[in-house]
Protein backbone atom coordinates (compact mmCIF):
# COMPACT_ATOMS: atom_id res chain seq x y z
CA UNK A 1 0.00 0.00 0.00
CA UNK A 2 1.82 3.28 -0.68
CA UNK A 3 2.39 6.19 1.53
CA UNK A 4 -0.76 8.62 0.04
CA UNK A 5 -3.30 5.30 0.34
CA UNK A 6 -1.69 4.80 4.10
CA UNK A 7 -2.90 8.59 5.29
CA UNK A 8 -5.67 8.17 3.08
CA UNK A 9 -7.05 5.51 5.58
CA UNK A 10 -6.07 6.58 8.46
CA UNK A 11 -7.49 9.96 7.92
CA UNK A 12 -10.44 7.83 7.22
CA UNK A 13 -10.68 6.17 10.67
CA UNK A 14 -10.05 9.95 12.37
CA UNK A 15 -13.11 11.03 10.70
CA UNK A 16 -14.84 8.22 11.77
CA UNK A 17 -13.99 8.86 15.21
CA UNK A 18 -14.76 12.24 15.33
CA UNK A 19 -18.03 11.39 14.19
CA UNK A 20 -18.45 8.59 17.04
CA UNK A 21 -17.17 11.54 19.32
CA UNK A 22 -19.98 13.89 18.43
CA UNK A 23 -22.67 11.64 19.14
CA UNK A 24 -21.14 10.75 22.68
CA UNK A 25 -21.03 14.61 23.14
CA UNK A 26 -25.02 15.00 22.78
CA UNK A 27 -25.12 13.75 26.72
CA UNK A 28 -21.82 15.36 27.61
CA UNK A 29 -21.97 18.59 29.89
CA UNK A 30 -21.33 21.80 27.86
CA UNK A 31 -18.60 23.99 28.52
CA UNK A 32 -18.99 27.59 27.76
CA UNK A 33 -16.27 30.60 27.35
CA UNK A 34 -16.11 34.54 26.67
CA UNK A 35 -13.08 35.57 24.30
CA UNK A 36 -12.33 39.10 24.92
CA UNK A 37 -11.35 39.72 21.58
CA UNK A 38 -11.11 43.70 21.71
CA UNK A 39 -9.25 42.94 24.94
CA UNK A 40 -5.52 42.13 23.37
CA UNK A 41 -2.96 41.99 26.31
CA UNK A 42 0.65 41.11 26.36
CA UNK A 43 2.30 39.15 23.45
CA UNK A 44 2.90 36.10 23.44
CA UNK A 45 6.68 35.77 23.07
CA UNK A 46 7.38 33.54 19.73
CA UNK A 47 10.11 32.13 22.68
CA UNK A 48 7.16 30.57 24.54
CA UNK A 49 7.67 27.76 21.87
CA UNK A 50 11.72 27.31 22.04
CA UNK A 51 13.79 24.23 22.03
CA UNK A 52 16.78 23.11 24.03
CA UNK A 53 19.61 20.61 22.72
CA UNK A 54 22.00 19.41 25.31
CA UNK A 55 25.19 17.20 24.49
CA UNK A 56 22.96 13.93 25.74
CA UNK A 57 22.34 10.90 24.21
CA UNK A 58 21.99 11.14 20.56
CA UNK A 59 20.23 14.74 21.12
CA UNK A 60 22.59 16.15 18.50
CA UNK A 61 25.41 13.50 17.44
CA UNK A 62 23.34 11.40 15.36
CA UNK A 63 20.19 13.56 16.04
CA UNK A 64 20.66 16.77 14.54
CA UNK A 65 24.46 16.35 13.55
CA UNK A 66 25.75 13.34 12.01
CA UNK A 67 29.33 14.81 10.24
CA UNK A 68 30.32 15.77 6.64
CA UNK A 69 30.99 12.69 5.70
CA UNK A 70 28.01 10.68 6.84
CA UNK A 71 25.93 8.66 4.44
CA UNK A 72 22.82 9.87 6.07
CA UNK A 73 21.92 13.10 3.15
CA UNK A 74 23.00 16.42 4.97
CA UNK A 75 24.60 19.71 4.62
CA UNK A 76 27.97 20.94 6.45
CA UNK A 77 27.74 18.03 8.75
CA UNK A 78 23.49 18.33 9.51
CA UNK A 79 20.94 15.67 8.80
CA UNK A 80 18.84 17.29 6.01
CA UNK A 81 15.88 15.88 7.15
CA UNK A 82 15.66 17.31 10.87
CA UNK A 83 16.77 20.76 9.86
CA UNK A 84 13.75 20.91 7.50
CA UNK A 85 11.58 19.58 10.04
CA UNK A 86 12.85 22.03 12.34
CA UNK A 87 12.57 24.58 9.36
CA UNK A 88 8.73 24.06 9.20
CA UNK A 89 8.13 24.04 12.60
CA UNK A 90 9.66 28.17 13.20
CA UNK A 91 11.23 26.89 16.10
CA UNK A 92 12.28 30.42 17.73
CA UNK A 93 15.03 30.06 19.94
CA UNK A 94 17.18 26.98 20.90
CA UNK A 95 18.76 26.82 23.89
CA UNK A 96 22.74 24.95 24.28
CA UNK A 97 25.05 23.28 25.33
CA UNK A 98 23.00 22.23 28.40
CA UNK A 99 21.86 21.61 31.07
CA UNK A 100 24.02 19.98 33.59
CA UNK A 101 26.10 19.67 30.52
CA UNK A 102 26.58 23.30 30.47
CA UNK A 103 28.52 23.32 33.98
CA UNK A 104 31.33 21.12 32.93
CA UNK A 105 31.64 22.65 29.37
CA UNK A 106 34.69 24.59 28.80
CA UNK A 107 34.07 26.27 24.85
CA UNK A 108 37.37 26.77 23.71
CA UNK A 109 37.03 22.59 23.35
CA UNK A 110 35.08 23.50 20.90
CA UNK A 111 36.56 25.57 18.24
CA UNK A 112 39.30 24.99 15.96
CA UNK A 113 39.69 21.75 13.61
CA UNK A 114 37.62 19.34 14.85
CA UNK A 115 40.83 16.97 14.81
CA UNK A 116 42.64 18.50 17.26
CA UNK A 117 39.12 18.89 19.33
CA UNK A 118 39.80 17.51 22.85
CA UNK A 119 37.85 14.32 23.83
CA UNK A 120 36.30 14.21 27.03
CA UNK A 121 34.04 11.89 29.36
CA UNK A 122 29.91 13.21 29.42
CA UNK A 123 30.16 12.35 33.19
CA UNK A 124 26.48 13.90 33.17
CA UNK A 125 24.76 11.61 30.48
CA UNK A 126 25.98 7.97 29.70
CA UNK A 127 29.68 8.28 31.00
CA UNK A 128 30.21 8.38 27.49
CA UNK A 129 33.40 10.02 25.18
CA UNK A 130 31.97 13.51 23.86
CA UNK A 131 34.51 14.76 21.10
CA UNK A 132 33.48 18.57 20.63
CA UNK A 133 33.15 18.37 16.79
CA UNK A 134 29.67 20.06 17.38
CA UNK A 135 30.70 23.20 19.61
CA UNK A 136 30.25 26.73 18.76
CA UNK A 137 30.15 27.71 15.47
CA UNK A 138 28.37 24.32 14.42
CA UNK A 139 25.50 25.57 16.73
CA UNK A 140 25.56 28.88 15.31
CA UNK A 141 25.33 27.42 11.97
CA UNK A 142 22.13 25.11 13.37
CA UNK A 143 20.45 28.05 14.80
CA UNK A 144 21.08 30.23 11.38
CA UNK A 145 20.36 27.06 9.08
CA UNK A 146 16.23 26.80 11.14
CA UNK A 147 16.35 31.10 11.02
CA UNK A 148 16.18 30.51 15.03
CA UNK A 149 17.60 33.21 18.23
CA UNK A 150 20.27 32.02 20.56
CA UNK A 151 20.35 30.81 23.62
CA UNK A 152 23.85 29.93 25.24
CA UNK A 153 24.45 28.44 29.04
CA UNK A 154 28.11 29.74 30.74
CA UNK A 155 29.40 27.49 32.41
CA UNK A 156 29.33 28.56 35.83
CA UNK A 157 30.21 25.26 38.27
CA UNK A 158 33.25 24.90 36.79
CA UNK A 159 33.82 27.82 34.96
CA UNK A 160 35.01 31.47 35.97
CA UNK A 161 34.21 34.84 35.08
CA UNK A 162 36.61 35.06 32.86
CA UNK A 163 35.77 32.06 30.58
CA UNK A 164 32.12 32.96 30.44
CA UNK A 165 33.13 36.68 30.05
CA UNK A 166 35.79 35.41 27.19
CA UNK A 167 33.72 33.50 25.24
CA UNK A 168 30.69 36.73 25.14
CA UNK A 169 33.51 38.31 23.01
CA UNK A 170 34.61 35.85 20.92
CA UNK A 171 31.02 35.08 19.95
CA UNK A 172 29.45 38.77 19.70
CA UNK A 173 32.95 41.19 19.25
CA UNK A 174 33.52 43.12 16.32
CA UNK A 175 36.94 44.83 16.88
CA UNK A 176 40.47 43.67 16.27
CA UNK A 177 40.55 42.07 19.12
CA UNK A 178 42.78 38.89 19.41
CA UNK A 179 39.27 37.02 20.36
CA UNK A 180 37.54 37.88 17.51
CA UNK A 181 40.53 37.84 14.66
CA UNK A 182 40.74 33.73 16.40
CA UNK A 183 37.37 33.15 15.44
CA UNK A 184 37.84 34.70 12.46
CA UNK A 185 40.77 32.49 11.47
CA UNK A 186 38.09 29.42 12.54
CA UNK A 187 35.88 30.69 9.94
CA UNK A 188 33.74 32.85 11.09
CA UNK A 189 34.15 36.87 10.06
CA UNK A 190 30.80 38.38 11.79
CA UNK A 191 29.89 38.40 15.23
CA UNK A 192 26.72 36.32 16.18
CA UNK A 193 24.19 37.43 18.43
CA UNK A 194 23.58 35.86 21.00
CA UNK A 195 19.86 36.68 22.71
CA UNK A 196 19.84 35.23 26.03
CA UNK A 197 23.34 34.29 27.92
CA UNK A 198 22.30 32.10 30.91
CA UNK A 199 24.66 32.51 33.95
CA UNK A 200 24.99 28.35 34.80
CA UNK A 201 22.12 25.96 35.31
CA UNK A 202 20.28 24.29 38.10
CA UNK A 203 22.81 25.75 40.74
CA UNK A 204 21.11 24.36 43.31
CA UNK A 205 21.65 20.76 41.89
CA UNK A 206 23.99 19.22 38.74
CA UNK A 207 25.36 23.16 38.68
CA UNK A 208 27.25 23.54 41.86
CA UNK A 209 24.70 22.06 44.94
CA UNK A 210 24.90 25.77 46.15
CA UNK A 211 22.55 27.95 48.17
CA UNK A 212 20.81 30.58 47.05
CA UNK A 213 22.99 33.16 48.83
CA UNK A 214 26.10 31.47 47.52
CA UNK A 215 24.74 31.79 43.97
CA UNK A 216 23.93 35.06 43.93
CA UNK A 217 27.03 36.37 44.84
CA UNK A 218 28.46 34.11 41.82
CA UNK A 219 25.54 35.83 39.59
CA UNK A 220 26.98 39.71 40.52
CA UNK A 221 30.22 38.69 39.82
CA UNK A 222 29.80 36.58 36.89
CA UNK A 223 27.60 39.51 35.18
CA UNK A 224 30.06 42.57 36.96
CA UNK A 225 32.85 40.91 33.98
CA UNK A 226 30.33 40.20 30.82
CA UNK A 227 30.42 43.46 28.25
CA UNK A 228 29.47 43.85 24.75
CA UNK A 229 29.38 46.19 21.89
CA UNK A 230 26.25 48.35 22.01
CA UNK A 231 23.40 46.40 20.53
CA UNK A 232 25.38 43.33 21.27
CA UNK A 233 24.57 42.21 24.75
CA UNK A 234 22.28 39.43 25.17
CA UNK A 235 19.38 39.69 28.17
CA UNK A 236 20.99 38.01 30.95
CA UNK A 237 19.49 34.68 32.45
CA UNK A 238 19.40 34.09 36.09
CA UNK A 239 19.62 30.44 37.28
CA UNK A 240 16.37 30.23 39.75
CA UNK A 241 13.78 27.53 41.44
CA UNK A 242 12.38 24.05 40.29
CA UNK A 243 8.49 22.78 40.92
CA UNK A 244 7.30 25.23 43.76
CA UNK A 245 10.45 26.27 45.19
CA UNK A 246 11.24 30.20 45.27
CA UNK A 247 14.32 30.92 47.66
CA UNK A 248 16.20 30.96 44.30
CA UNK A 249 13.78 33.65 43.20
CA UNK A 250 13.82 35.03 46.32
CA UNK A 251 17.23 35.92 47.06
CA UNK A 252 17.55 36.54 43.28
CA UNK A 253 15.05 39.58 43.09
CA UNK A 254 16.42 41.08 46.48
CA UNK A 255 20.17 40.71 46.55
CA UNK A 256 21.28 40.83 42.64
CA UNK A 257 23.02 44.19 42.13
CA UNK A 258 23.72 44.38 38.33
CA UNK A 259 22.02 43.40 35.42
CA UNK A 260 19.69 40.59 35.57
CA UNK A 261 16.55 40.30 32.47
CA UNK A 262 15.21 37.12 33.86
CA UNK A 263 15.20 34.21 36.28
CA UNK A 264 14.22 30.54 35.13
CA UNK A 265 12.01 28.46 36.07
CA UNK A 266 12.25 24.19 35.84
CA UNK A 267 9.64 21.88 36.11
CA UNK A 268 9.44 18.26 34.73
CA UNK A 269 6.05 16.30 34.40
CA UNK A 270 5.97 12.76 36.33
CA UNK A 271 4.19 10.93 38.14
CA UNK A 272 5.40 12.06 41.75
CA UNK A 273 5.52 12.65 44.37
CA UNK A 274 9.67 11.25 44.85
CA UNK A 275 11.66 11.42 41.14
CA UNK A 276 11.99 7.77 41.08
CA UNK A 277 8.01 7.75 40.36
CA UNK A 278 7.93 7.70 36.78
CA UNK A 279 5.38 6.21 34.32
CA UNK A 280 6.16 4.42 31.16
CA UNK A 281 6.20 6.24 27.77
CA UNK A 282 3.56 3.68 26.32
CA UNK A 283 1.92 1.05 27.50
CA UNK A 284 0.78 3.19 30.33
CA UNK A 285 -3.19 2.87 32.40
CA UNK A 286 -6.08 5.13 32.56
CA UNK A 287 -4.27 6.36 35.81
CA UNK A 288 -1.16 6.79 34.65
CA UNK A 289 -2.88 9.08 31.51
CA UNK A 290 -4.40 11.50 34.31
CA UNK A 291 -1.51 11.41 36.93
CA UNK A 292 0.28 12.88 33.85
CA UNK A 293 -2.02 15.56 33.09
CA UNK A 294 -3.08 16.66 36.45
CA UNK A 295 0.61 17.05 37.40
CA UNK A 296 1.53 19.31 34.21
CA UNK A 297 -1.02 20.85 35.14
CA UNK A 298 0.33 21.75 38.07
CA UNK A 299 2.64 24.12 35.74
CA UNK A 300 -0.15 27.50 36.27
CA UNK A 301 0.46 27.26 40.29
CA UNK A 302 4.04 27.01 39.77
CA UNK A 303 4.70 30.09 37.72
CA UNK A 304 1.90 31.84 39.31
CA UNK A 305 3.16 31.59 42.79
CA UNK A 306 6.66 32.85 41.06
CA UNK A 307 5.23 35.59 39.71
CA UNK A 308 3.87 36.87 42.48
CA UNK A 309 7.04 37.02 44.39
CA UNK A 310 8.65 38.84 41.99
CA UNK A 311 5.68 41.36 41.61
CA UNK A 312 6.20 41.82 44.80
CA UNK A 313 9.96 43.10 44.56
CA UNK A 314 8.90 44.92 41.24
CA UNK A 315 5.95 46.71 43.51
CA UNK A 316 8.16 47.66 46.54
CA UNK A 317 10.50 49.12 44.12
CA UNK A 318 7.92 51.56 41.98
CA UNK A 319 8.08 49.09 38.90
CA UNK A 320 4.87 49.50 38.24
CA UNK A 321 2.55 47.82 35.66
CA UNK A 322 3.90 50.95 32.70
CA UNK A 323 7.31 49.14 33.04
CA UNK A 324 8.65 45.87 31.88
CA UNK A 325 8.48 43.06 34.38
CA UNK A 326 11.56 40.75 34.99
CA UNK A 327 10.89 37.79 32.76
CA UNK A 328 10.11 34.38 34.19
CA UNK A 329 11.73 31.69 31.57
CA UNK A 330 10.91 28.37 31.68
CA UNK A 331 13.54 27.11 30.01
CA UNK A 332 13.29 23.11 31.55
CA UNK A 333 9.80 21.50 30.82
CA UNK A 334 8.23 18.46 29.62
CA UNK A 335 7.91 14.15 30.45
CA UNK A 336 10.10 12.86 31.79
CA UNK A 337 9.91 8.52 31.46
CA UNK A 338 11.51 5.33 32.27
CA UNK A 339 14.09 5.12 29.55
CA UNK A 340 13.05 3.39 26.53
CA UNK A 341 13.73 -0.72 27.36
CA UNK A 342 17.37 -1.54 26.15
CA UNK A 343 18.51 2.43 26.12
CA UNK A 344 21.18 3.34 27.68
CA UNK A 345 19.37 5.18 30.89
CA UNK A 346 22.02 7.85 30.72
CA UNK A 347 20.74 8.91 27.43
CA UNK A 348 17.03 9.90 28.38
CA UNK A 349 15.40 7.69 25.71
CA UNK A 350 11.32 7.89 25.44
CA UNK A 351 8.78 7.53 23.10
CA UNK A 352 6.34 10.28 22.57
CA UNK A 353 2.21 9.53 22.41
CA UNK A 354 -0.47 11.40 21.92
CA UNK A 355 -0.49 11.88 25.98
CA UNK A 356 2.52 14.26 25.09
CA UNK A 357 0.58 16.15 22.72
CA UNK A 358 -1.81 17.06 24.94
CA UNK A 359 0.59 17.79 27.83
CA UNK A 360 2.40 20.02 25.54
CA UNK A 361 -1.23 21.84 24.71
CA UNK A 362 -1.89 22.32 28.23
CA UNK A 363 1.32 24.05 28.90
CA UNK A 364 0.72 26.39 25.61
CA UNK A 365 -1.91 27.48 27.54
CA UNK A 366 -0.61 27.72 31.20
CA UNK A 367 2.27 30.31 28.87
CA UNK A 368 0.06 32.27 27.13
CA UNK A 369 -2.01 33.21 30.62
CA UNK A 370 1.02 34.89 31.87
CA UNK A 371 2.29 36.18 28.68
CA UNK A 372 3.50 39.21 30.55
CA UNK A 373 5.87 37.17 32.68
CA UNK A 374 6.76 33.84 30.88
CA UNK A 375 8.36 35.51 27.56
CA UNK A 376 10.78 32.82 26.68
CA UNK A 377 10.57 28.97 27.45
CA UNK A 378 12.48 25.67 26.51
CA UNK A 379 10.79 22.33 26.52
CA UNK A 380 13.81 19.35 26.70
CA UNK A 381 14.57 18.07 24.46
CA UNK A 382 14.59 18.57 20.82
CA UNK A 383 15.70 15.40 19.20
CA UNK A 384 15.85 11.96 20.53
CA UNK A 385 15.62 13.07 24.40
CA UNK A 386 12.82 13.67 26.39
CA UNK A 387 9.88 14.78 25.35
CA UNK A 388 11.34 15.30 21.78
CA UNK A 389 9.93 16.67 18.52
CA UNK A 390 11.79 14.14 16.42
CA UNK A 391 12.94 10.75 16.96
CA UNK A 392 15.93 8.98 14.47
CA UNK A 393 17.36 5.71 13.90
CA UNK A 394 20.64 5.80 11.74
CA UNK A 395 19.29 7.20 8.61
CA UNK A 396 15.38 7.27 9.32
CA UNK A 397 13.65 10.02 11.23
CA UNK A 398 9.82 10.26 12.53
CA UNK A 399 7.89 13.64 13.90
CA UNK A 400 5.87 13.08 16.98
CA UNK A 401 2.32 13.80 18.74
CA UNK A 402 4.73 16.35 20.31
CA UNK A 403 6.00 18.45 16.94
CA UNK A 404 2.46 18.21 15.83
CA UNK A 405 1.61 20.14 19.09
CA UNK A 406 4.27 22.66 18.40
CA UNK A 407 3.13 23.07 14.70
CA UNK A 408 -0.47 23.75 15.30
CA UNK A 409 0.00 26.18 18.22
CA UNK A 410 2.25 27.80 15.45
CA UNK A 411 -0.11 31.13 15.21
CA UNK A 412 0.11 31.94 18.78
CA UNK A 413 3.74 33.05 17.94
CA UNK A 414 4.14 36.45 18.50
CA UNK A 415 0.09 37.02 18.90
CA UNK A 416 -1.30 39.72 21.10
CA UNK A 417 -3.06 37.30 24.04
CA UNK A 418 -6.93 37.32 24.84
CA UNK A 419 -8.99 37.28 27.84
CA UNK A 420 -10.72 34.38 27.84
CA UNK A 421 -13.45 32.80 30.78
CA UNK A 422 -13.96 28.76 31.03
CA UNK A 423 -16.34 27.47 32.58
CA UNK A 424 -15.77 23.56 31.91
CA UNK A 425 -16.42 20.09 33.55
CA UNK A 426 -14.44 18.02 35.34
CA UNK A 427 -12.83 14.10 34.52
CA UNK A 428 -12.39 11.93 37.37
CA UNK A 429 -10.24 8.90 37.52
CA UNK A 430 -9.82 6.98 41.16
CA UNK A 431 -8.29 9.95 42.94
CA UNK A 432 -7.41 12.71 40.35
CA UNK A 433 -9.15 14.91 38.60
CA UNK A 434 -8.62 17.83 35.85
CA UNK A 435 -10.74 20.29 34.40
CA UNK A 436 -12.00 18.46 30.70
CA UNK A 437 -11.18 21.21 28.68
CA UNK A 438 -7.88 23.43 28.60
CA UNK A 439 -7.93 26.49 26.48
CA UNK A 440 -6.28 29.79 25.44
CA UNK A 441 -6.86 32.29 22.47
CA UNK A 442 -4.89 34.91 21.02
CA UNK A 443 -5.12 37.64 18.08
CA UNK A 444 -2.04 36.26 15.81
CA UNK A 445 -0.24 38.64 13.53
CA UNK A 446 -2.29 37.92 10.58
CA UNK A 447 -5.32 39.52 12.25
CA UNK A 448 -7.39 36.25 12.55
CA UNK A 449 -8.74 34.80 16.30
CA UNK A 450 -6.47 31.40 17.47
CA UNK A 451 -8.20 29.06 19.72
CA UNK A 452 -5.94 26.40 21.02
CA UNK A 453 -8.16 23.40 22.92
CA UNK A 454 -7.17 20.34 24.28
CA UNK A 455 -10.09 17.61 25.60
CA UNK A 456 -8.25 15.90 28.75
CA UNK A 457 -11.16 13.52 29.33
CA UNK A 458 -9.99 10.62 26.43
CA UNK A 459 -13.70 8.86 27.06
CA UNK A 460 -15.71 11.40 26.67
CA UNK A 461 -16.34 14.39 23.57
CA UNK A 462 -16.42 18.26 24.51
CA UNK A 463 -19.42 20.45 23.29
CA UNK A 464 -18.05 24.13 23.44
CA UNK A 465 -19.95 27.05 22.89
CA UNK A 466 -17.75 30.51 23.22
CA UNK A 467 -19.05 33.43 22.59
CA UNK A 468 -16.14 36.13 20.92
CA UNK A 469 -17.13 39.81 22.09
CA UNK A 470 -15.72 42.71 19.72
CA UNK A 471 -14.99 40.95 16.41
CA UNK A 472 -16.62 39.39 13.25
CA UNK A 473 -15.47 36.21 12.28
CA UNK A 474 -17.01 34.97 9.24
CA UNK A 475 -15.25 31.48 8.66
CA UNK A 476 -13.56 29.19 10.70
CA UNK A 477 -10.49 26.65 9.90
CA UNK A 478 -8.99 24.20 12.00
CA UNK A 479 -6.32 20.88 12.80
CA UNK A 480 -7.35 18.20 15.23
CA UNK A 481 -4.60 16.14 16.41
CA UNK A 482 -6.42 12.71 18.52
CA UNK A 483 -6.84 8.85 18.12
CA UNK A 484 -8.11 5.68 19.38
CA UNK A 485 -5.69 4.82 21.80
CA UNK A 486 -4.20 6.83 24.40
CA UNK A 487 -0.73 5.49 23.89
CA UNK A 488 -1.28 6.31 20.22
CA UNK A 489 2.39 7.26 18.91
CA UNK A 490 4.45 7.13 15.55
CA UNK A 491 7.09 4.32 15.07
CA UNK A 492 9.60 4.04 12.22
CA UNK A 493 7.86 1.39 10.71
CA UNK A 494 4.61 3.47 10.85
CA UNK A 495 5.82 7.37 10.47
CA UNK A 496 1.93 8.38 10.24
CA UNK A 497 0.26 6.61 12.68
CA UNK A 498 -0.90 9.66 14.53
CA UNK A 499 -1.09 13.30 12.81
CA UNK A 500 -3.06 16.18 12.33
CA UNK A 501 -6.21 16.74 10.08
CA UNK A 502 -9.07 19.35 8.95
CA UNK A 503 -11.02 19.52 11.53
CA UNK A 504 -14.63 20.46 10.92
CA UNK A 505 -17.09 19.99 14.08
CA UNK A 506 -16.71 23.89 14.16
CA UNK A 507 -19.51 26.98 12.82
CA UNK A 508 -20.27 30.44 13.57
CA UNK A 509 -23.50 31.51 14.34
CA UNK A 510 -23.21 35.72 14.16
CA UNK A 511 -20.61 35.74 17.82
CA UNK A 512 -21.25 32.30 19.12
CA UNK A 513 -18.83 29.36 17.82
CA UNK A 514 -19.99 25.91 18.19
CA UNK A 515 -17.66 23.11 19.23
CA UNK A 516 -17.49 19.44 19.47
CA UNK A 517 -13.79 18.71 20.84
CA UNK A 518 -13.63 14.51 20.45
CA UNK A 519 -11.95 12.29 23.27
CA UNK A 520 -8.40 12.73 24.52
CA UNK A 521 -7.74 15.48 21.40
CA UNK A 522 -5.72 18.64 20.77
CA UNK A 523 -7.87 20.94 18.19
CA UNK A 524 -6.71 24.84 17.05
CA UNK A 525 -8.74 27.16 15.29
CA UNK A 526 -8.43 30.14 13.19
CA UNK A 527 -10.89 32.90 12.98
CA UNK A 528 -11.21 35.38 10.01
Amino acid sequence: MGNCMVRYTIATLLLASLSASTVMAETAPETTMTIYADRPGAIINKNVYGQFSEHLGSGIYGGIYVGENSPIPNTGGFRNDVIAALKELKVPMIRWPGGCFADEYHWRDGIGPKDKRPVRINTNWGGVPENNSFGTHEFFDLVEMIGADAYVNANVGTGSPQEAAQWLEYMTGDQDTTLVKERRANGRDKPWKVSIYAMGNETWGCGGNMRPEYYVDIYNQYVAFIKAQPGAMPELLASGDHDNQTTFTTELMQNVRGRMDAISLHYYTILGPRWENKDTATGFSEAGWINTLANTLRMDDFIKTQDSVMTAFEEKRGRGAMRKKMGLYVDEWGTWYKPAPGSNPGFLVQQNSLRDALVAAANFNIFHKYADRVRMTAIAQTVNVLQAMILTDGPKMILTPTYHAFHMYKPFQDAASLPIDIKTGTYKYDQWSVPQVSASAAKAVDGSIVIGMANLDPHNAATVSALITGAQAAQVKGKVLTAEAMDAHNTFEKPDAIYPIDFNNAKLTGNKLYVTLPAKSVVVLKLQ
